[in-house]
């Protein structure tokens, strides 16, 4: 369903399907260690993503809920921070 949506949008958006081998915490943990060297800063306000940021631990949120838009974040970071460096490409200027 995300594909289509985003398809919808810009069939020009590379979309990349993931499946987490590992448990939220452990996916996060390389990225709060990036968070702690200062090499991610936010734009803006985002109120619902920091509540998360600073909610969770080991035993996920103290709600009980699913961080959402924390997982996302560690995603996106991830692919953008720890994975391997293709070519970067531009899609118009």
């Amino acid at each position: 369903m995300v594909r289509e949506v985003i398809a919808a949008a810009d069939p020009a958006v590379l979309v990349k399907s993931v499946r987490a081998s590992r448990g939220k915490y452990a996916r996060a943990e390389p990225i709060a260690l990036i968070y702690e060297q200062g090499r991610v800063r936010h734009v803006g306000a985002m109120p619902a993503l920091e509540d998360e940021m600073a909610d969770f631990g080991p035993g996920g949120l103290t709600s009980g809920r699913s961080p959402d838009r924390l997982d996302a974040l560690v995603w996106a970071l991830s692919e953008l921070l720890l994975s391997e460096r293709g070519t970067p490409r531009l899609r118009r200027l």
